[in-house]
């Protein structure tokens, strides 16, 4: 999988085009910099063109900042959008929030069929990706990463299934399901190391979608440099003494 779309610092760089009229104090992101679910919500935001400011927490094992508790006092969890001081959480819920709230460039298709199958593919990739992936990197046994190993593949033949021979899974268009999945790729490379696999020699077609994906300015702006994510799930490892 190819990671030079990262080889330099990810920064803020000026948008193309006009940013929205809204000022950043209207809008905040608590965020983790490692949260894949913060980094689809950036893309999110990139991709609407609405300026905002990130308020990163810094140790949310041990010292949740009271703005966070505040904000998200059920699950205590980042992201939360703070759009006007009222806090939005959820990643899928907050991007949905997002393009009801700034209808300009759409990230849904117009066809209400399409809309559905967006949502069921939502569902999926929520449910079944995040997970199968911790479980590759965490499992200790050789049997048990093999079998962890097993079904992540195995959610991502649906993927590659319904991906198709398409540019983004919206089509022509990179929309709501792939910025949802997009926000997840920045472990792949984390899987495919403790896991030893190569997803490109499974799904070439899928693989060859993160690359397009992983080209963007939005996508390149948002994501976590994947090195670094992999130096964190290594330390993770070691903290957990599963090496």
């Amino acid at each position: 999988m190819q990671i030079s779309c990262f080889s330099q610092a990810l920064k803020y760089t000026e948008l193309k085009q006009k940013i929205s009229e809204m000022g950043k104090d209207d809008v905040k992101l608590l965020s983790m910099w490692a949260s894949p679910f913060c980094m689809r919500v950036k893309i999110a935001l990139v991709e609407k063109d609405i300026a905002y400011e990130e308020i990163l927490e810094e140790d949310l094992m041990n010292a949740k900042s009271e703005l966070l508790l505040k904000s998200n006092p059920v699950h205590k969890q980042v992201p939360v959008l703070l759009h006007e001081d009222k806090p939005i959480v959820d990643s899928t819920n907050i991007i949905t929030y997002i393009d009801e709230v700034w209808p300009e460039k759409p990230l849904f298709s117009s066809c209400e069929y399409e809309k559905s199958r967006a949502r069921f593919w939502a569902d999926y990739i929520d449910r079944k990706v995040y997970p199968a992936g911790h479980a590759v990197w965490s499992s200790k046994e050789k049997a048990e990463v093999e079998a962890a190993k097993k079904e992540f593949l195995d959610i991502m033949f649906y993927l590659d299934g319904t991906l198709g021979d398409k540019e983004f899974f919206n089509g022509d268009t990179f929309g709501f399901v792939d910025i949802l999945l997009t926000g997840l790729t920045s472990w792949f490379p984390a899987y495919e190391k403790f896991g030893g696999f190569k997803l490109e020699d499974h799904y070439p077609k899928l693989a060859a979608w993160i690359t397009r994906s992983w080209a963007r300015e939005s996508v390149s702006e948002s994501l976590t440099i994947p090195e670094k994510i992999t130096n964190f799930v290594a330390m993770m490892r070691k903290m957990y003494g599963i090496e």
